[in-house]
């Protein structure tokens, strides 16, 4: 197995600069993000609602945005667009700095989320062509730089929060305004290669909704999405229950664990997996390994426990760092085979169209899945049986797994031949 080091020497420039950009990119966006909703509410005094609708614009105008910054990265270079997305992150964290009115908030919320629509998909298109029959190790590879960046960017927000929050905007718009030059200078200009279909943005479209094994894979990994974000909805929720009084400090460290395991066993876990399964079996596997994350929670004994004695707190929470450690085993395991599938479902055509239709369904999801989990949870409280909510999210991740084993075994996750690309050697 080789160090992350040698596997990232291993890629080509091109490469190796897209995995250094996303670790600045979720540096940046998170030294700045966890932190702007305490900065509306307390620094400007704007009422809940206002707080909610700055943060969610920048939630809809990139999960809404996906298809479109996909199809522009397809049909006008992946390097222009990933630009583009860089300069509006730069002039959108710098105005969230300096304004103070509502439709300024607004308006550069939109800025920061727009970006994101259109460099992710691009981003990951590029990676793969780059890549060519080395995606998966490079998706590996990436989410390593991934997860450290979220590791790394909430750090180095709270140091310099200590200043100012419009000196986190400053340096994390300086982070991008940096990006943009190097990526000006360095980064290659590459486009994606077209469907036969006839041109046309709407045709574009079309070809890939037609897709089918493409949309049924889709919607049968929503369940991953919404069982990987629990990191930030239930398993807060129920640190704050076993320990009220250190909720925020156990919710850090359940971070923390989170990231330290991509980090630490990304590239261990996946080539281990590719000696041992196939893409498909490994993504089934890695989804029945993130719903059965939630079954050491079952022997959480409630709220009751946190009056019983000092060493409670620290049995409660056992179960949430067993839980937390092998939702990101799973995560680690899918994520480089689900990448390389969606390329392959594509058949190296519209690939960046491709992802950004599969990052619209997998928000749309994201935000469904949190609405039934948090009624769930109410629901779960109220009639005293805490445990369900952990009981629903271990059948979703069995669940999702038999969708994608179905239609593996149907033959559906086929590749589909791909053109032939022209990569630069490692």
């Amino acid at each position: 197995m080789k160090s992350l080091a040698a596997q990232f020497r291993s890629f080509n420039g091109c490469a190796r600069l897209l995995m250094l950009q996303q670790f600045t990119i979720n540096t940046a966006f998170y030294m700045l993000m966890p932190y702007l909703a305490v900065h509306l509410a307390d620094s400007l005094g704007m009422a809940a609602w206002a707080v909610g609708l700055v943060l969610g614009v920048r939630n809809f105008a990139q999960q809404g945005m996906f298809l479109v910054g996909g199809t522009l990265a397809d049909r006008l270079g992946y390097k222009p667009v990933i630009m583009t997305g860089c300069v509006l992150r730069t002039v959108g964290f710098g105005l969230l700095g300096l304004v103070n009115s509502l439709p300024a908030l607004v308006l550069a919320s939109a800025a920061t989320g727009f970006a994101g629509a259109l460099f992710n998909p691009a981003v990951r298109a590029y990676l793969a062509q780059e890549a060519g029959e080395r995606r998966v190790e490079a998706f590996a590879a990436f989410n390593v730089f991934y997860q450290a960046g979220m590791f790394v960017g909430p750090l180095v927000g709270l140091a310099l929060l200590t200043a100012d929050f419009r000196l986190i905007c400053s340096v994390a718009a300086l982070l991008f305004l940096a990006l943009t030059v190097v990526q000006l200078r360095m980064l290659p200009a590459r486009t994606g290669t077209s469907s036969s279909e006839p041109a046309g943005v709407l045709a574009d479209w079309r070809t890939v909704v037609a897709n089918r094994p493409f949309v049924l894979f889709a919607f049968a990994m929503i369940g991953s999405y919404v069982l990987s974000f629990q990191v930030y909805l239930a398993l807060p929720l129920q640190a704050h229950r076993v320990a009220p009084d250190g909720g925020d400090a156990v919710t850090t460290a359940l971070f923390a664990v989170s990231a330290a395991v991509a980090v630490a066993g990304q590239l261990k876990i996946t080539d281990w997996a590719r000696a041992r399964w196939s893409s498909q079996r490994a993504i089934v596997y890695g989804l029945a390994l993130m719903g059965a994350a939630f079954l050491p929670l079952l022997i959480d004994a409630g709220p009751g426990t946190r009056d019983a004695g000092p060493l409670v707190p620290a049995e409660a929470l056992a179960p949430l760092f067993v839980a937390v450690g092998l939702l990101g085993l799973g995560t680690a395991m899918v994520y480089p085979f689900e990448m390389d599938t969606v390329v392959s479902l594509a058949g190296g055509r519209l690939v960046a169209t491709h992802y950004g239709l599969y990052n619209t369904v997998a928000g749309l999801g994201i935000t469904l899945g949190n609405l039934t989990t948090g009624a769930v949870w109410d629901a779960a409280d109220r009639l005293g049986h805490p445990e369900l909510t952990w009981w629903v999210l271990s059948a979703t991740g069995a669940f999702c797994a038999g969708c994608v084993g179905l239609l593996a075994r149907s033959g559906r996750l086929a590749a589909r031949p791909e053109p032939e690309l022209t990569t630069v050697a490692p």
